[in-house]
């Protein structure tokens, strides 16, 4: 017996954000991939994926690992897979609050791509995917990987498995406390004196208009 990956996540409509998926995935591309091993039980492989888009849609992401990585061999028996992205998240203090019946909780951006995937096969379709990657991360690298000795770029080259991935569905959360409005202008001091996870939030809630 499989199990089933659907794909879901609870998801309260205030904290449902579709529209700022895409810019999730291309800002954290490190992504954690589910599927299942041979016995249904969940497989996941961090790697990172590009977002494909088209139109302003998110339609596909592009990734490859290891070809010794047993992720390929359950891609093909079981296409479909689930793609989790986590943007900035932090503890919230219940401080933020001005009264003391309060609890602490946790603020958090996350995406979770149903997908249903495809290997790509040859050493022209691999070399394009890495020049994207190549390309989104360190474009000053493009030079160095052209003018590697053919026979070393072919085996590196033979040394992974690329794929593609259809996205099916998307979905979405932004947990910021929206619903709780007397707490932004606090929450929002709070997190642009903190680290870097913190301020990325602060960014977020002045994106959503919260302060």
């Amino acid at each position: 017996m499989f199990c089933y990956i659907h794909g879901d996540m609870y998801l309260p409509q205030q904290f449902n954000h579709p529209q700022h998926a895409a810019t999730i995935m291309r800002e954290h591309p490190f992504a954690s991939l589910i599927s299942t091993d041979d016995t249904g039980f969940p497989f996941v492989a961090h790697l990172p994926l590009k977002l494909q888009e088209e139109g302003g849609q998110a339609i596909r992401l592009l990734g490859h690992c290891a070809r010794g990585n047993p992720l390929a061999s359950y891609l093909v028996q079981r296409p479909q897979a689930l793609a989790c992205f986590m943007g900035p998240q932090a503890y919230m203090s219940p401080k933020v609050y001005a009264d003391q019946q309060r609890v602490p909780t946790w603020s958090y951006l996350a995406v979770q791509a149903r997908v249903e995937a495809r290997l790509l096969e040859g050493k022209e379709a691999k070399d394009a995917l890495l020049k994207q990657l190549i390309a989104d991360h360190e474009p000053v690298y493009a030079d160095q990987w052209r003018s590697l000795p053919e026979n070393y770029m072919y085996k590196m080259l033979d040394a992974i498995q690329a794929f593609e991935l259809r996205i099916i569905t998307l979905q979405c959360a932004v947990k910021l406390n929206q619903h709780r409005p007397e707490a932004h202008a606090a929450m929002h001091a709070a997190y642009a004196q903190g680290g870097e996870q913190e301020q990325a939030l602060a960014g977020w809630m002045k994106k959503l208009g919260l302060v």
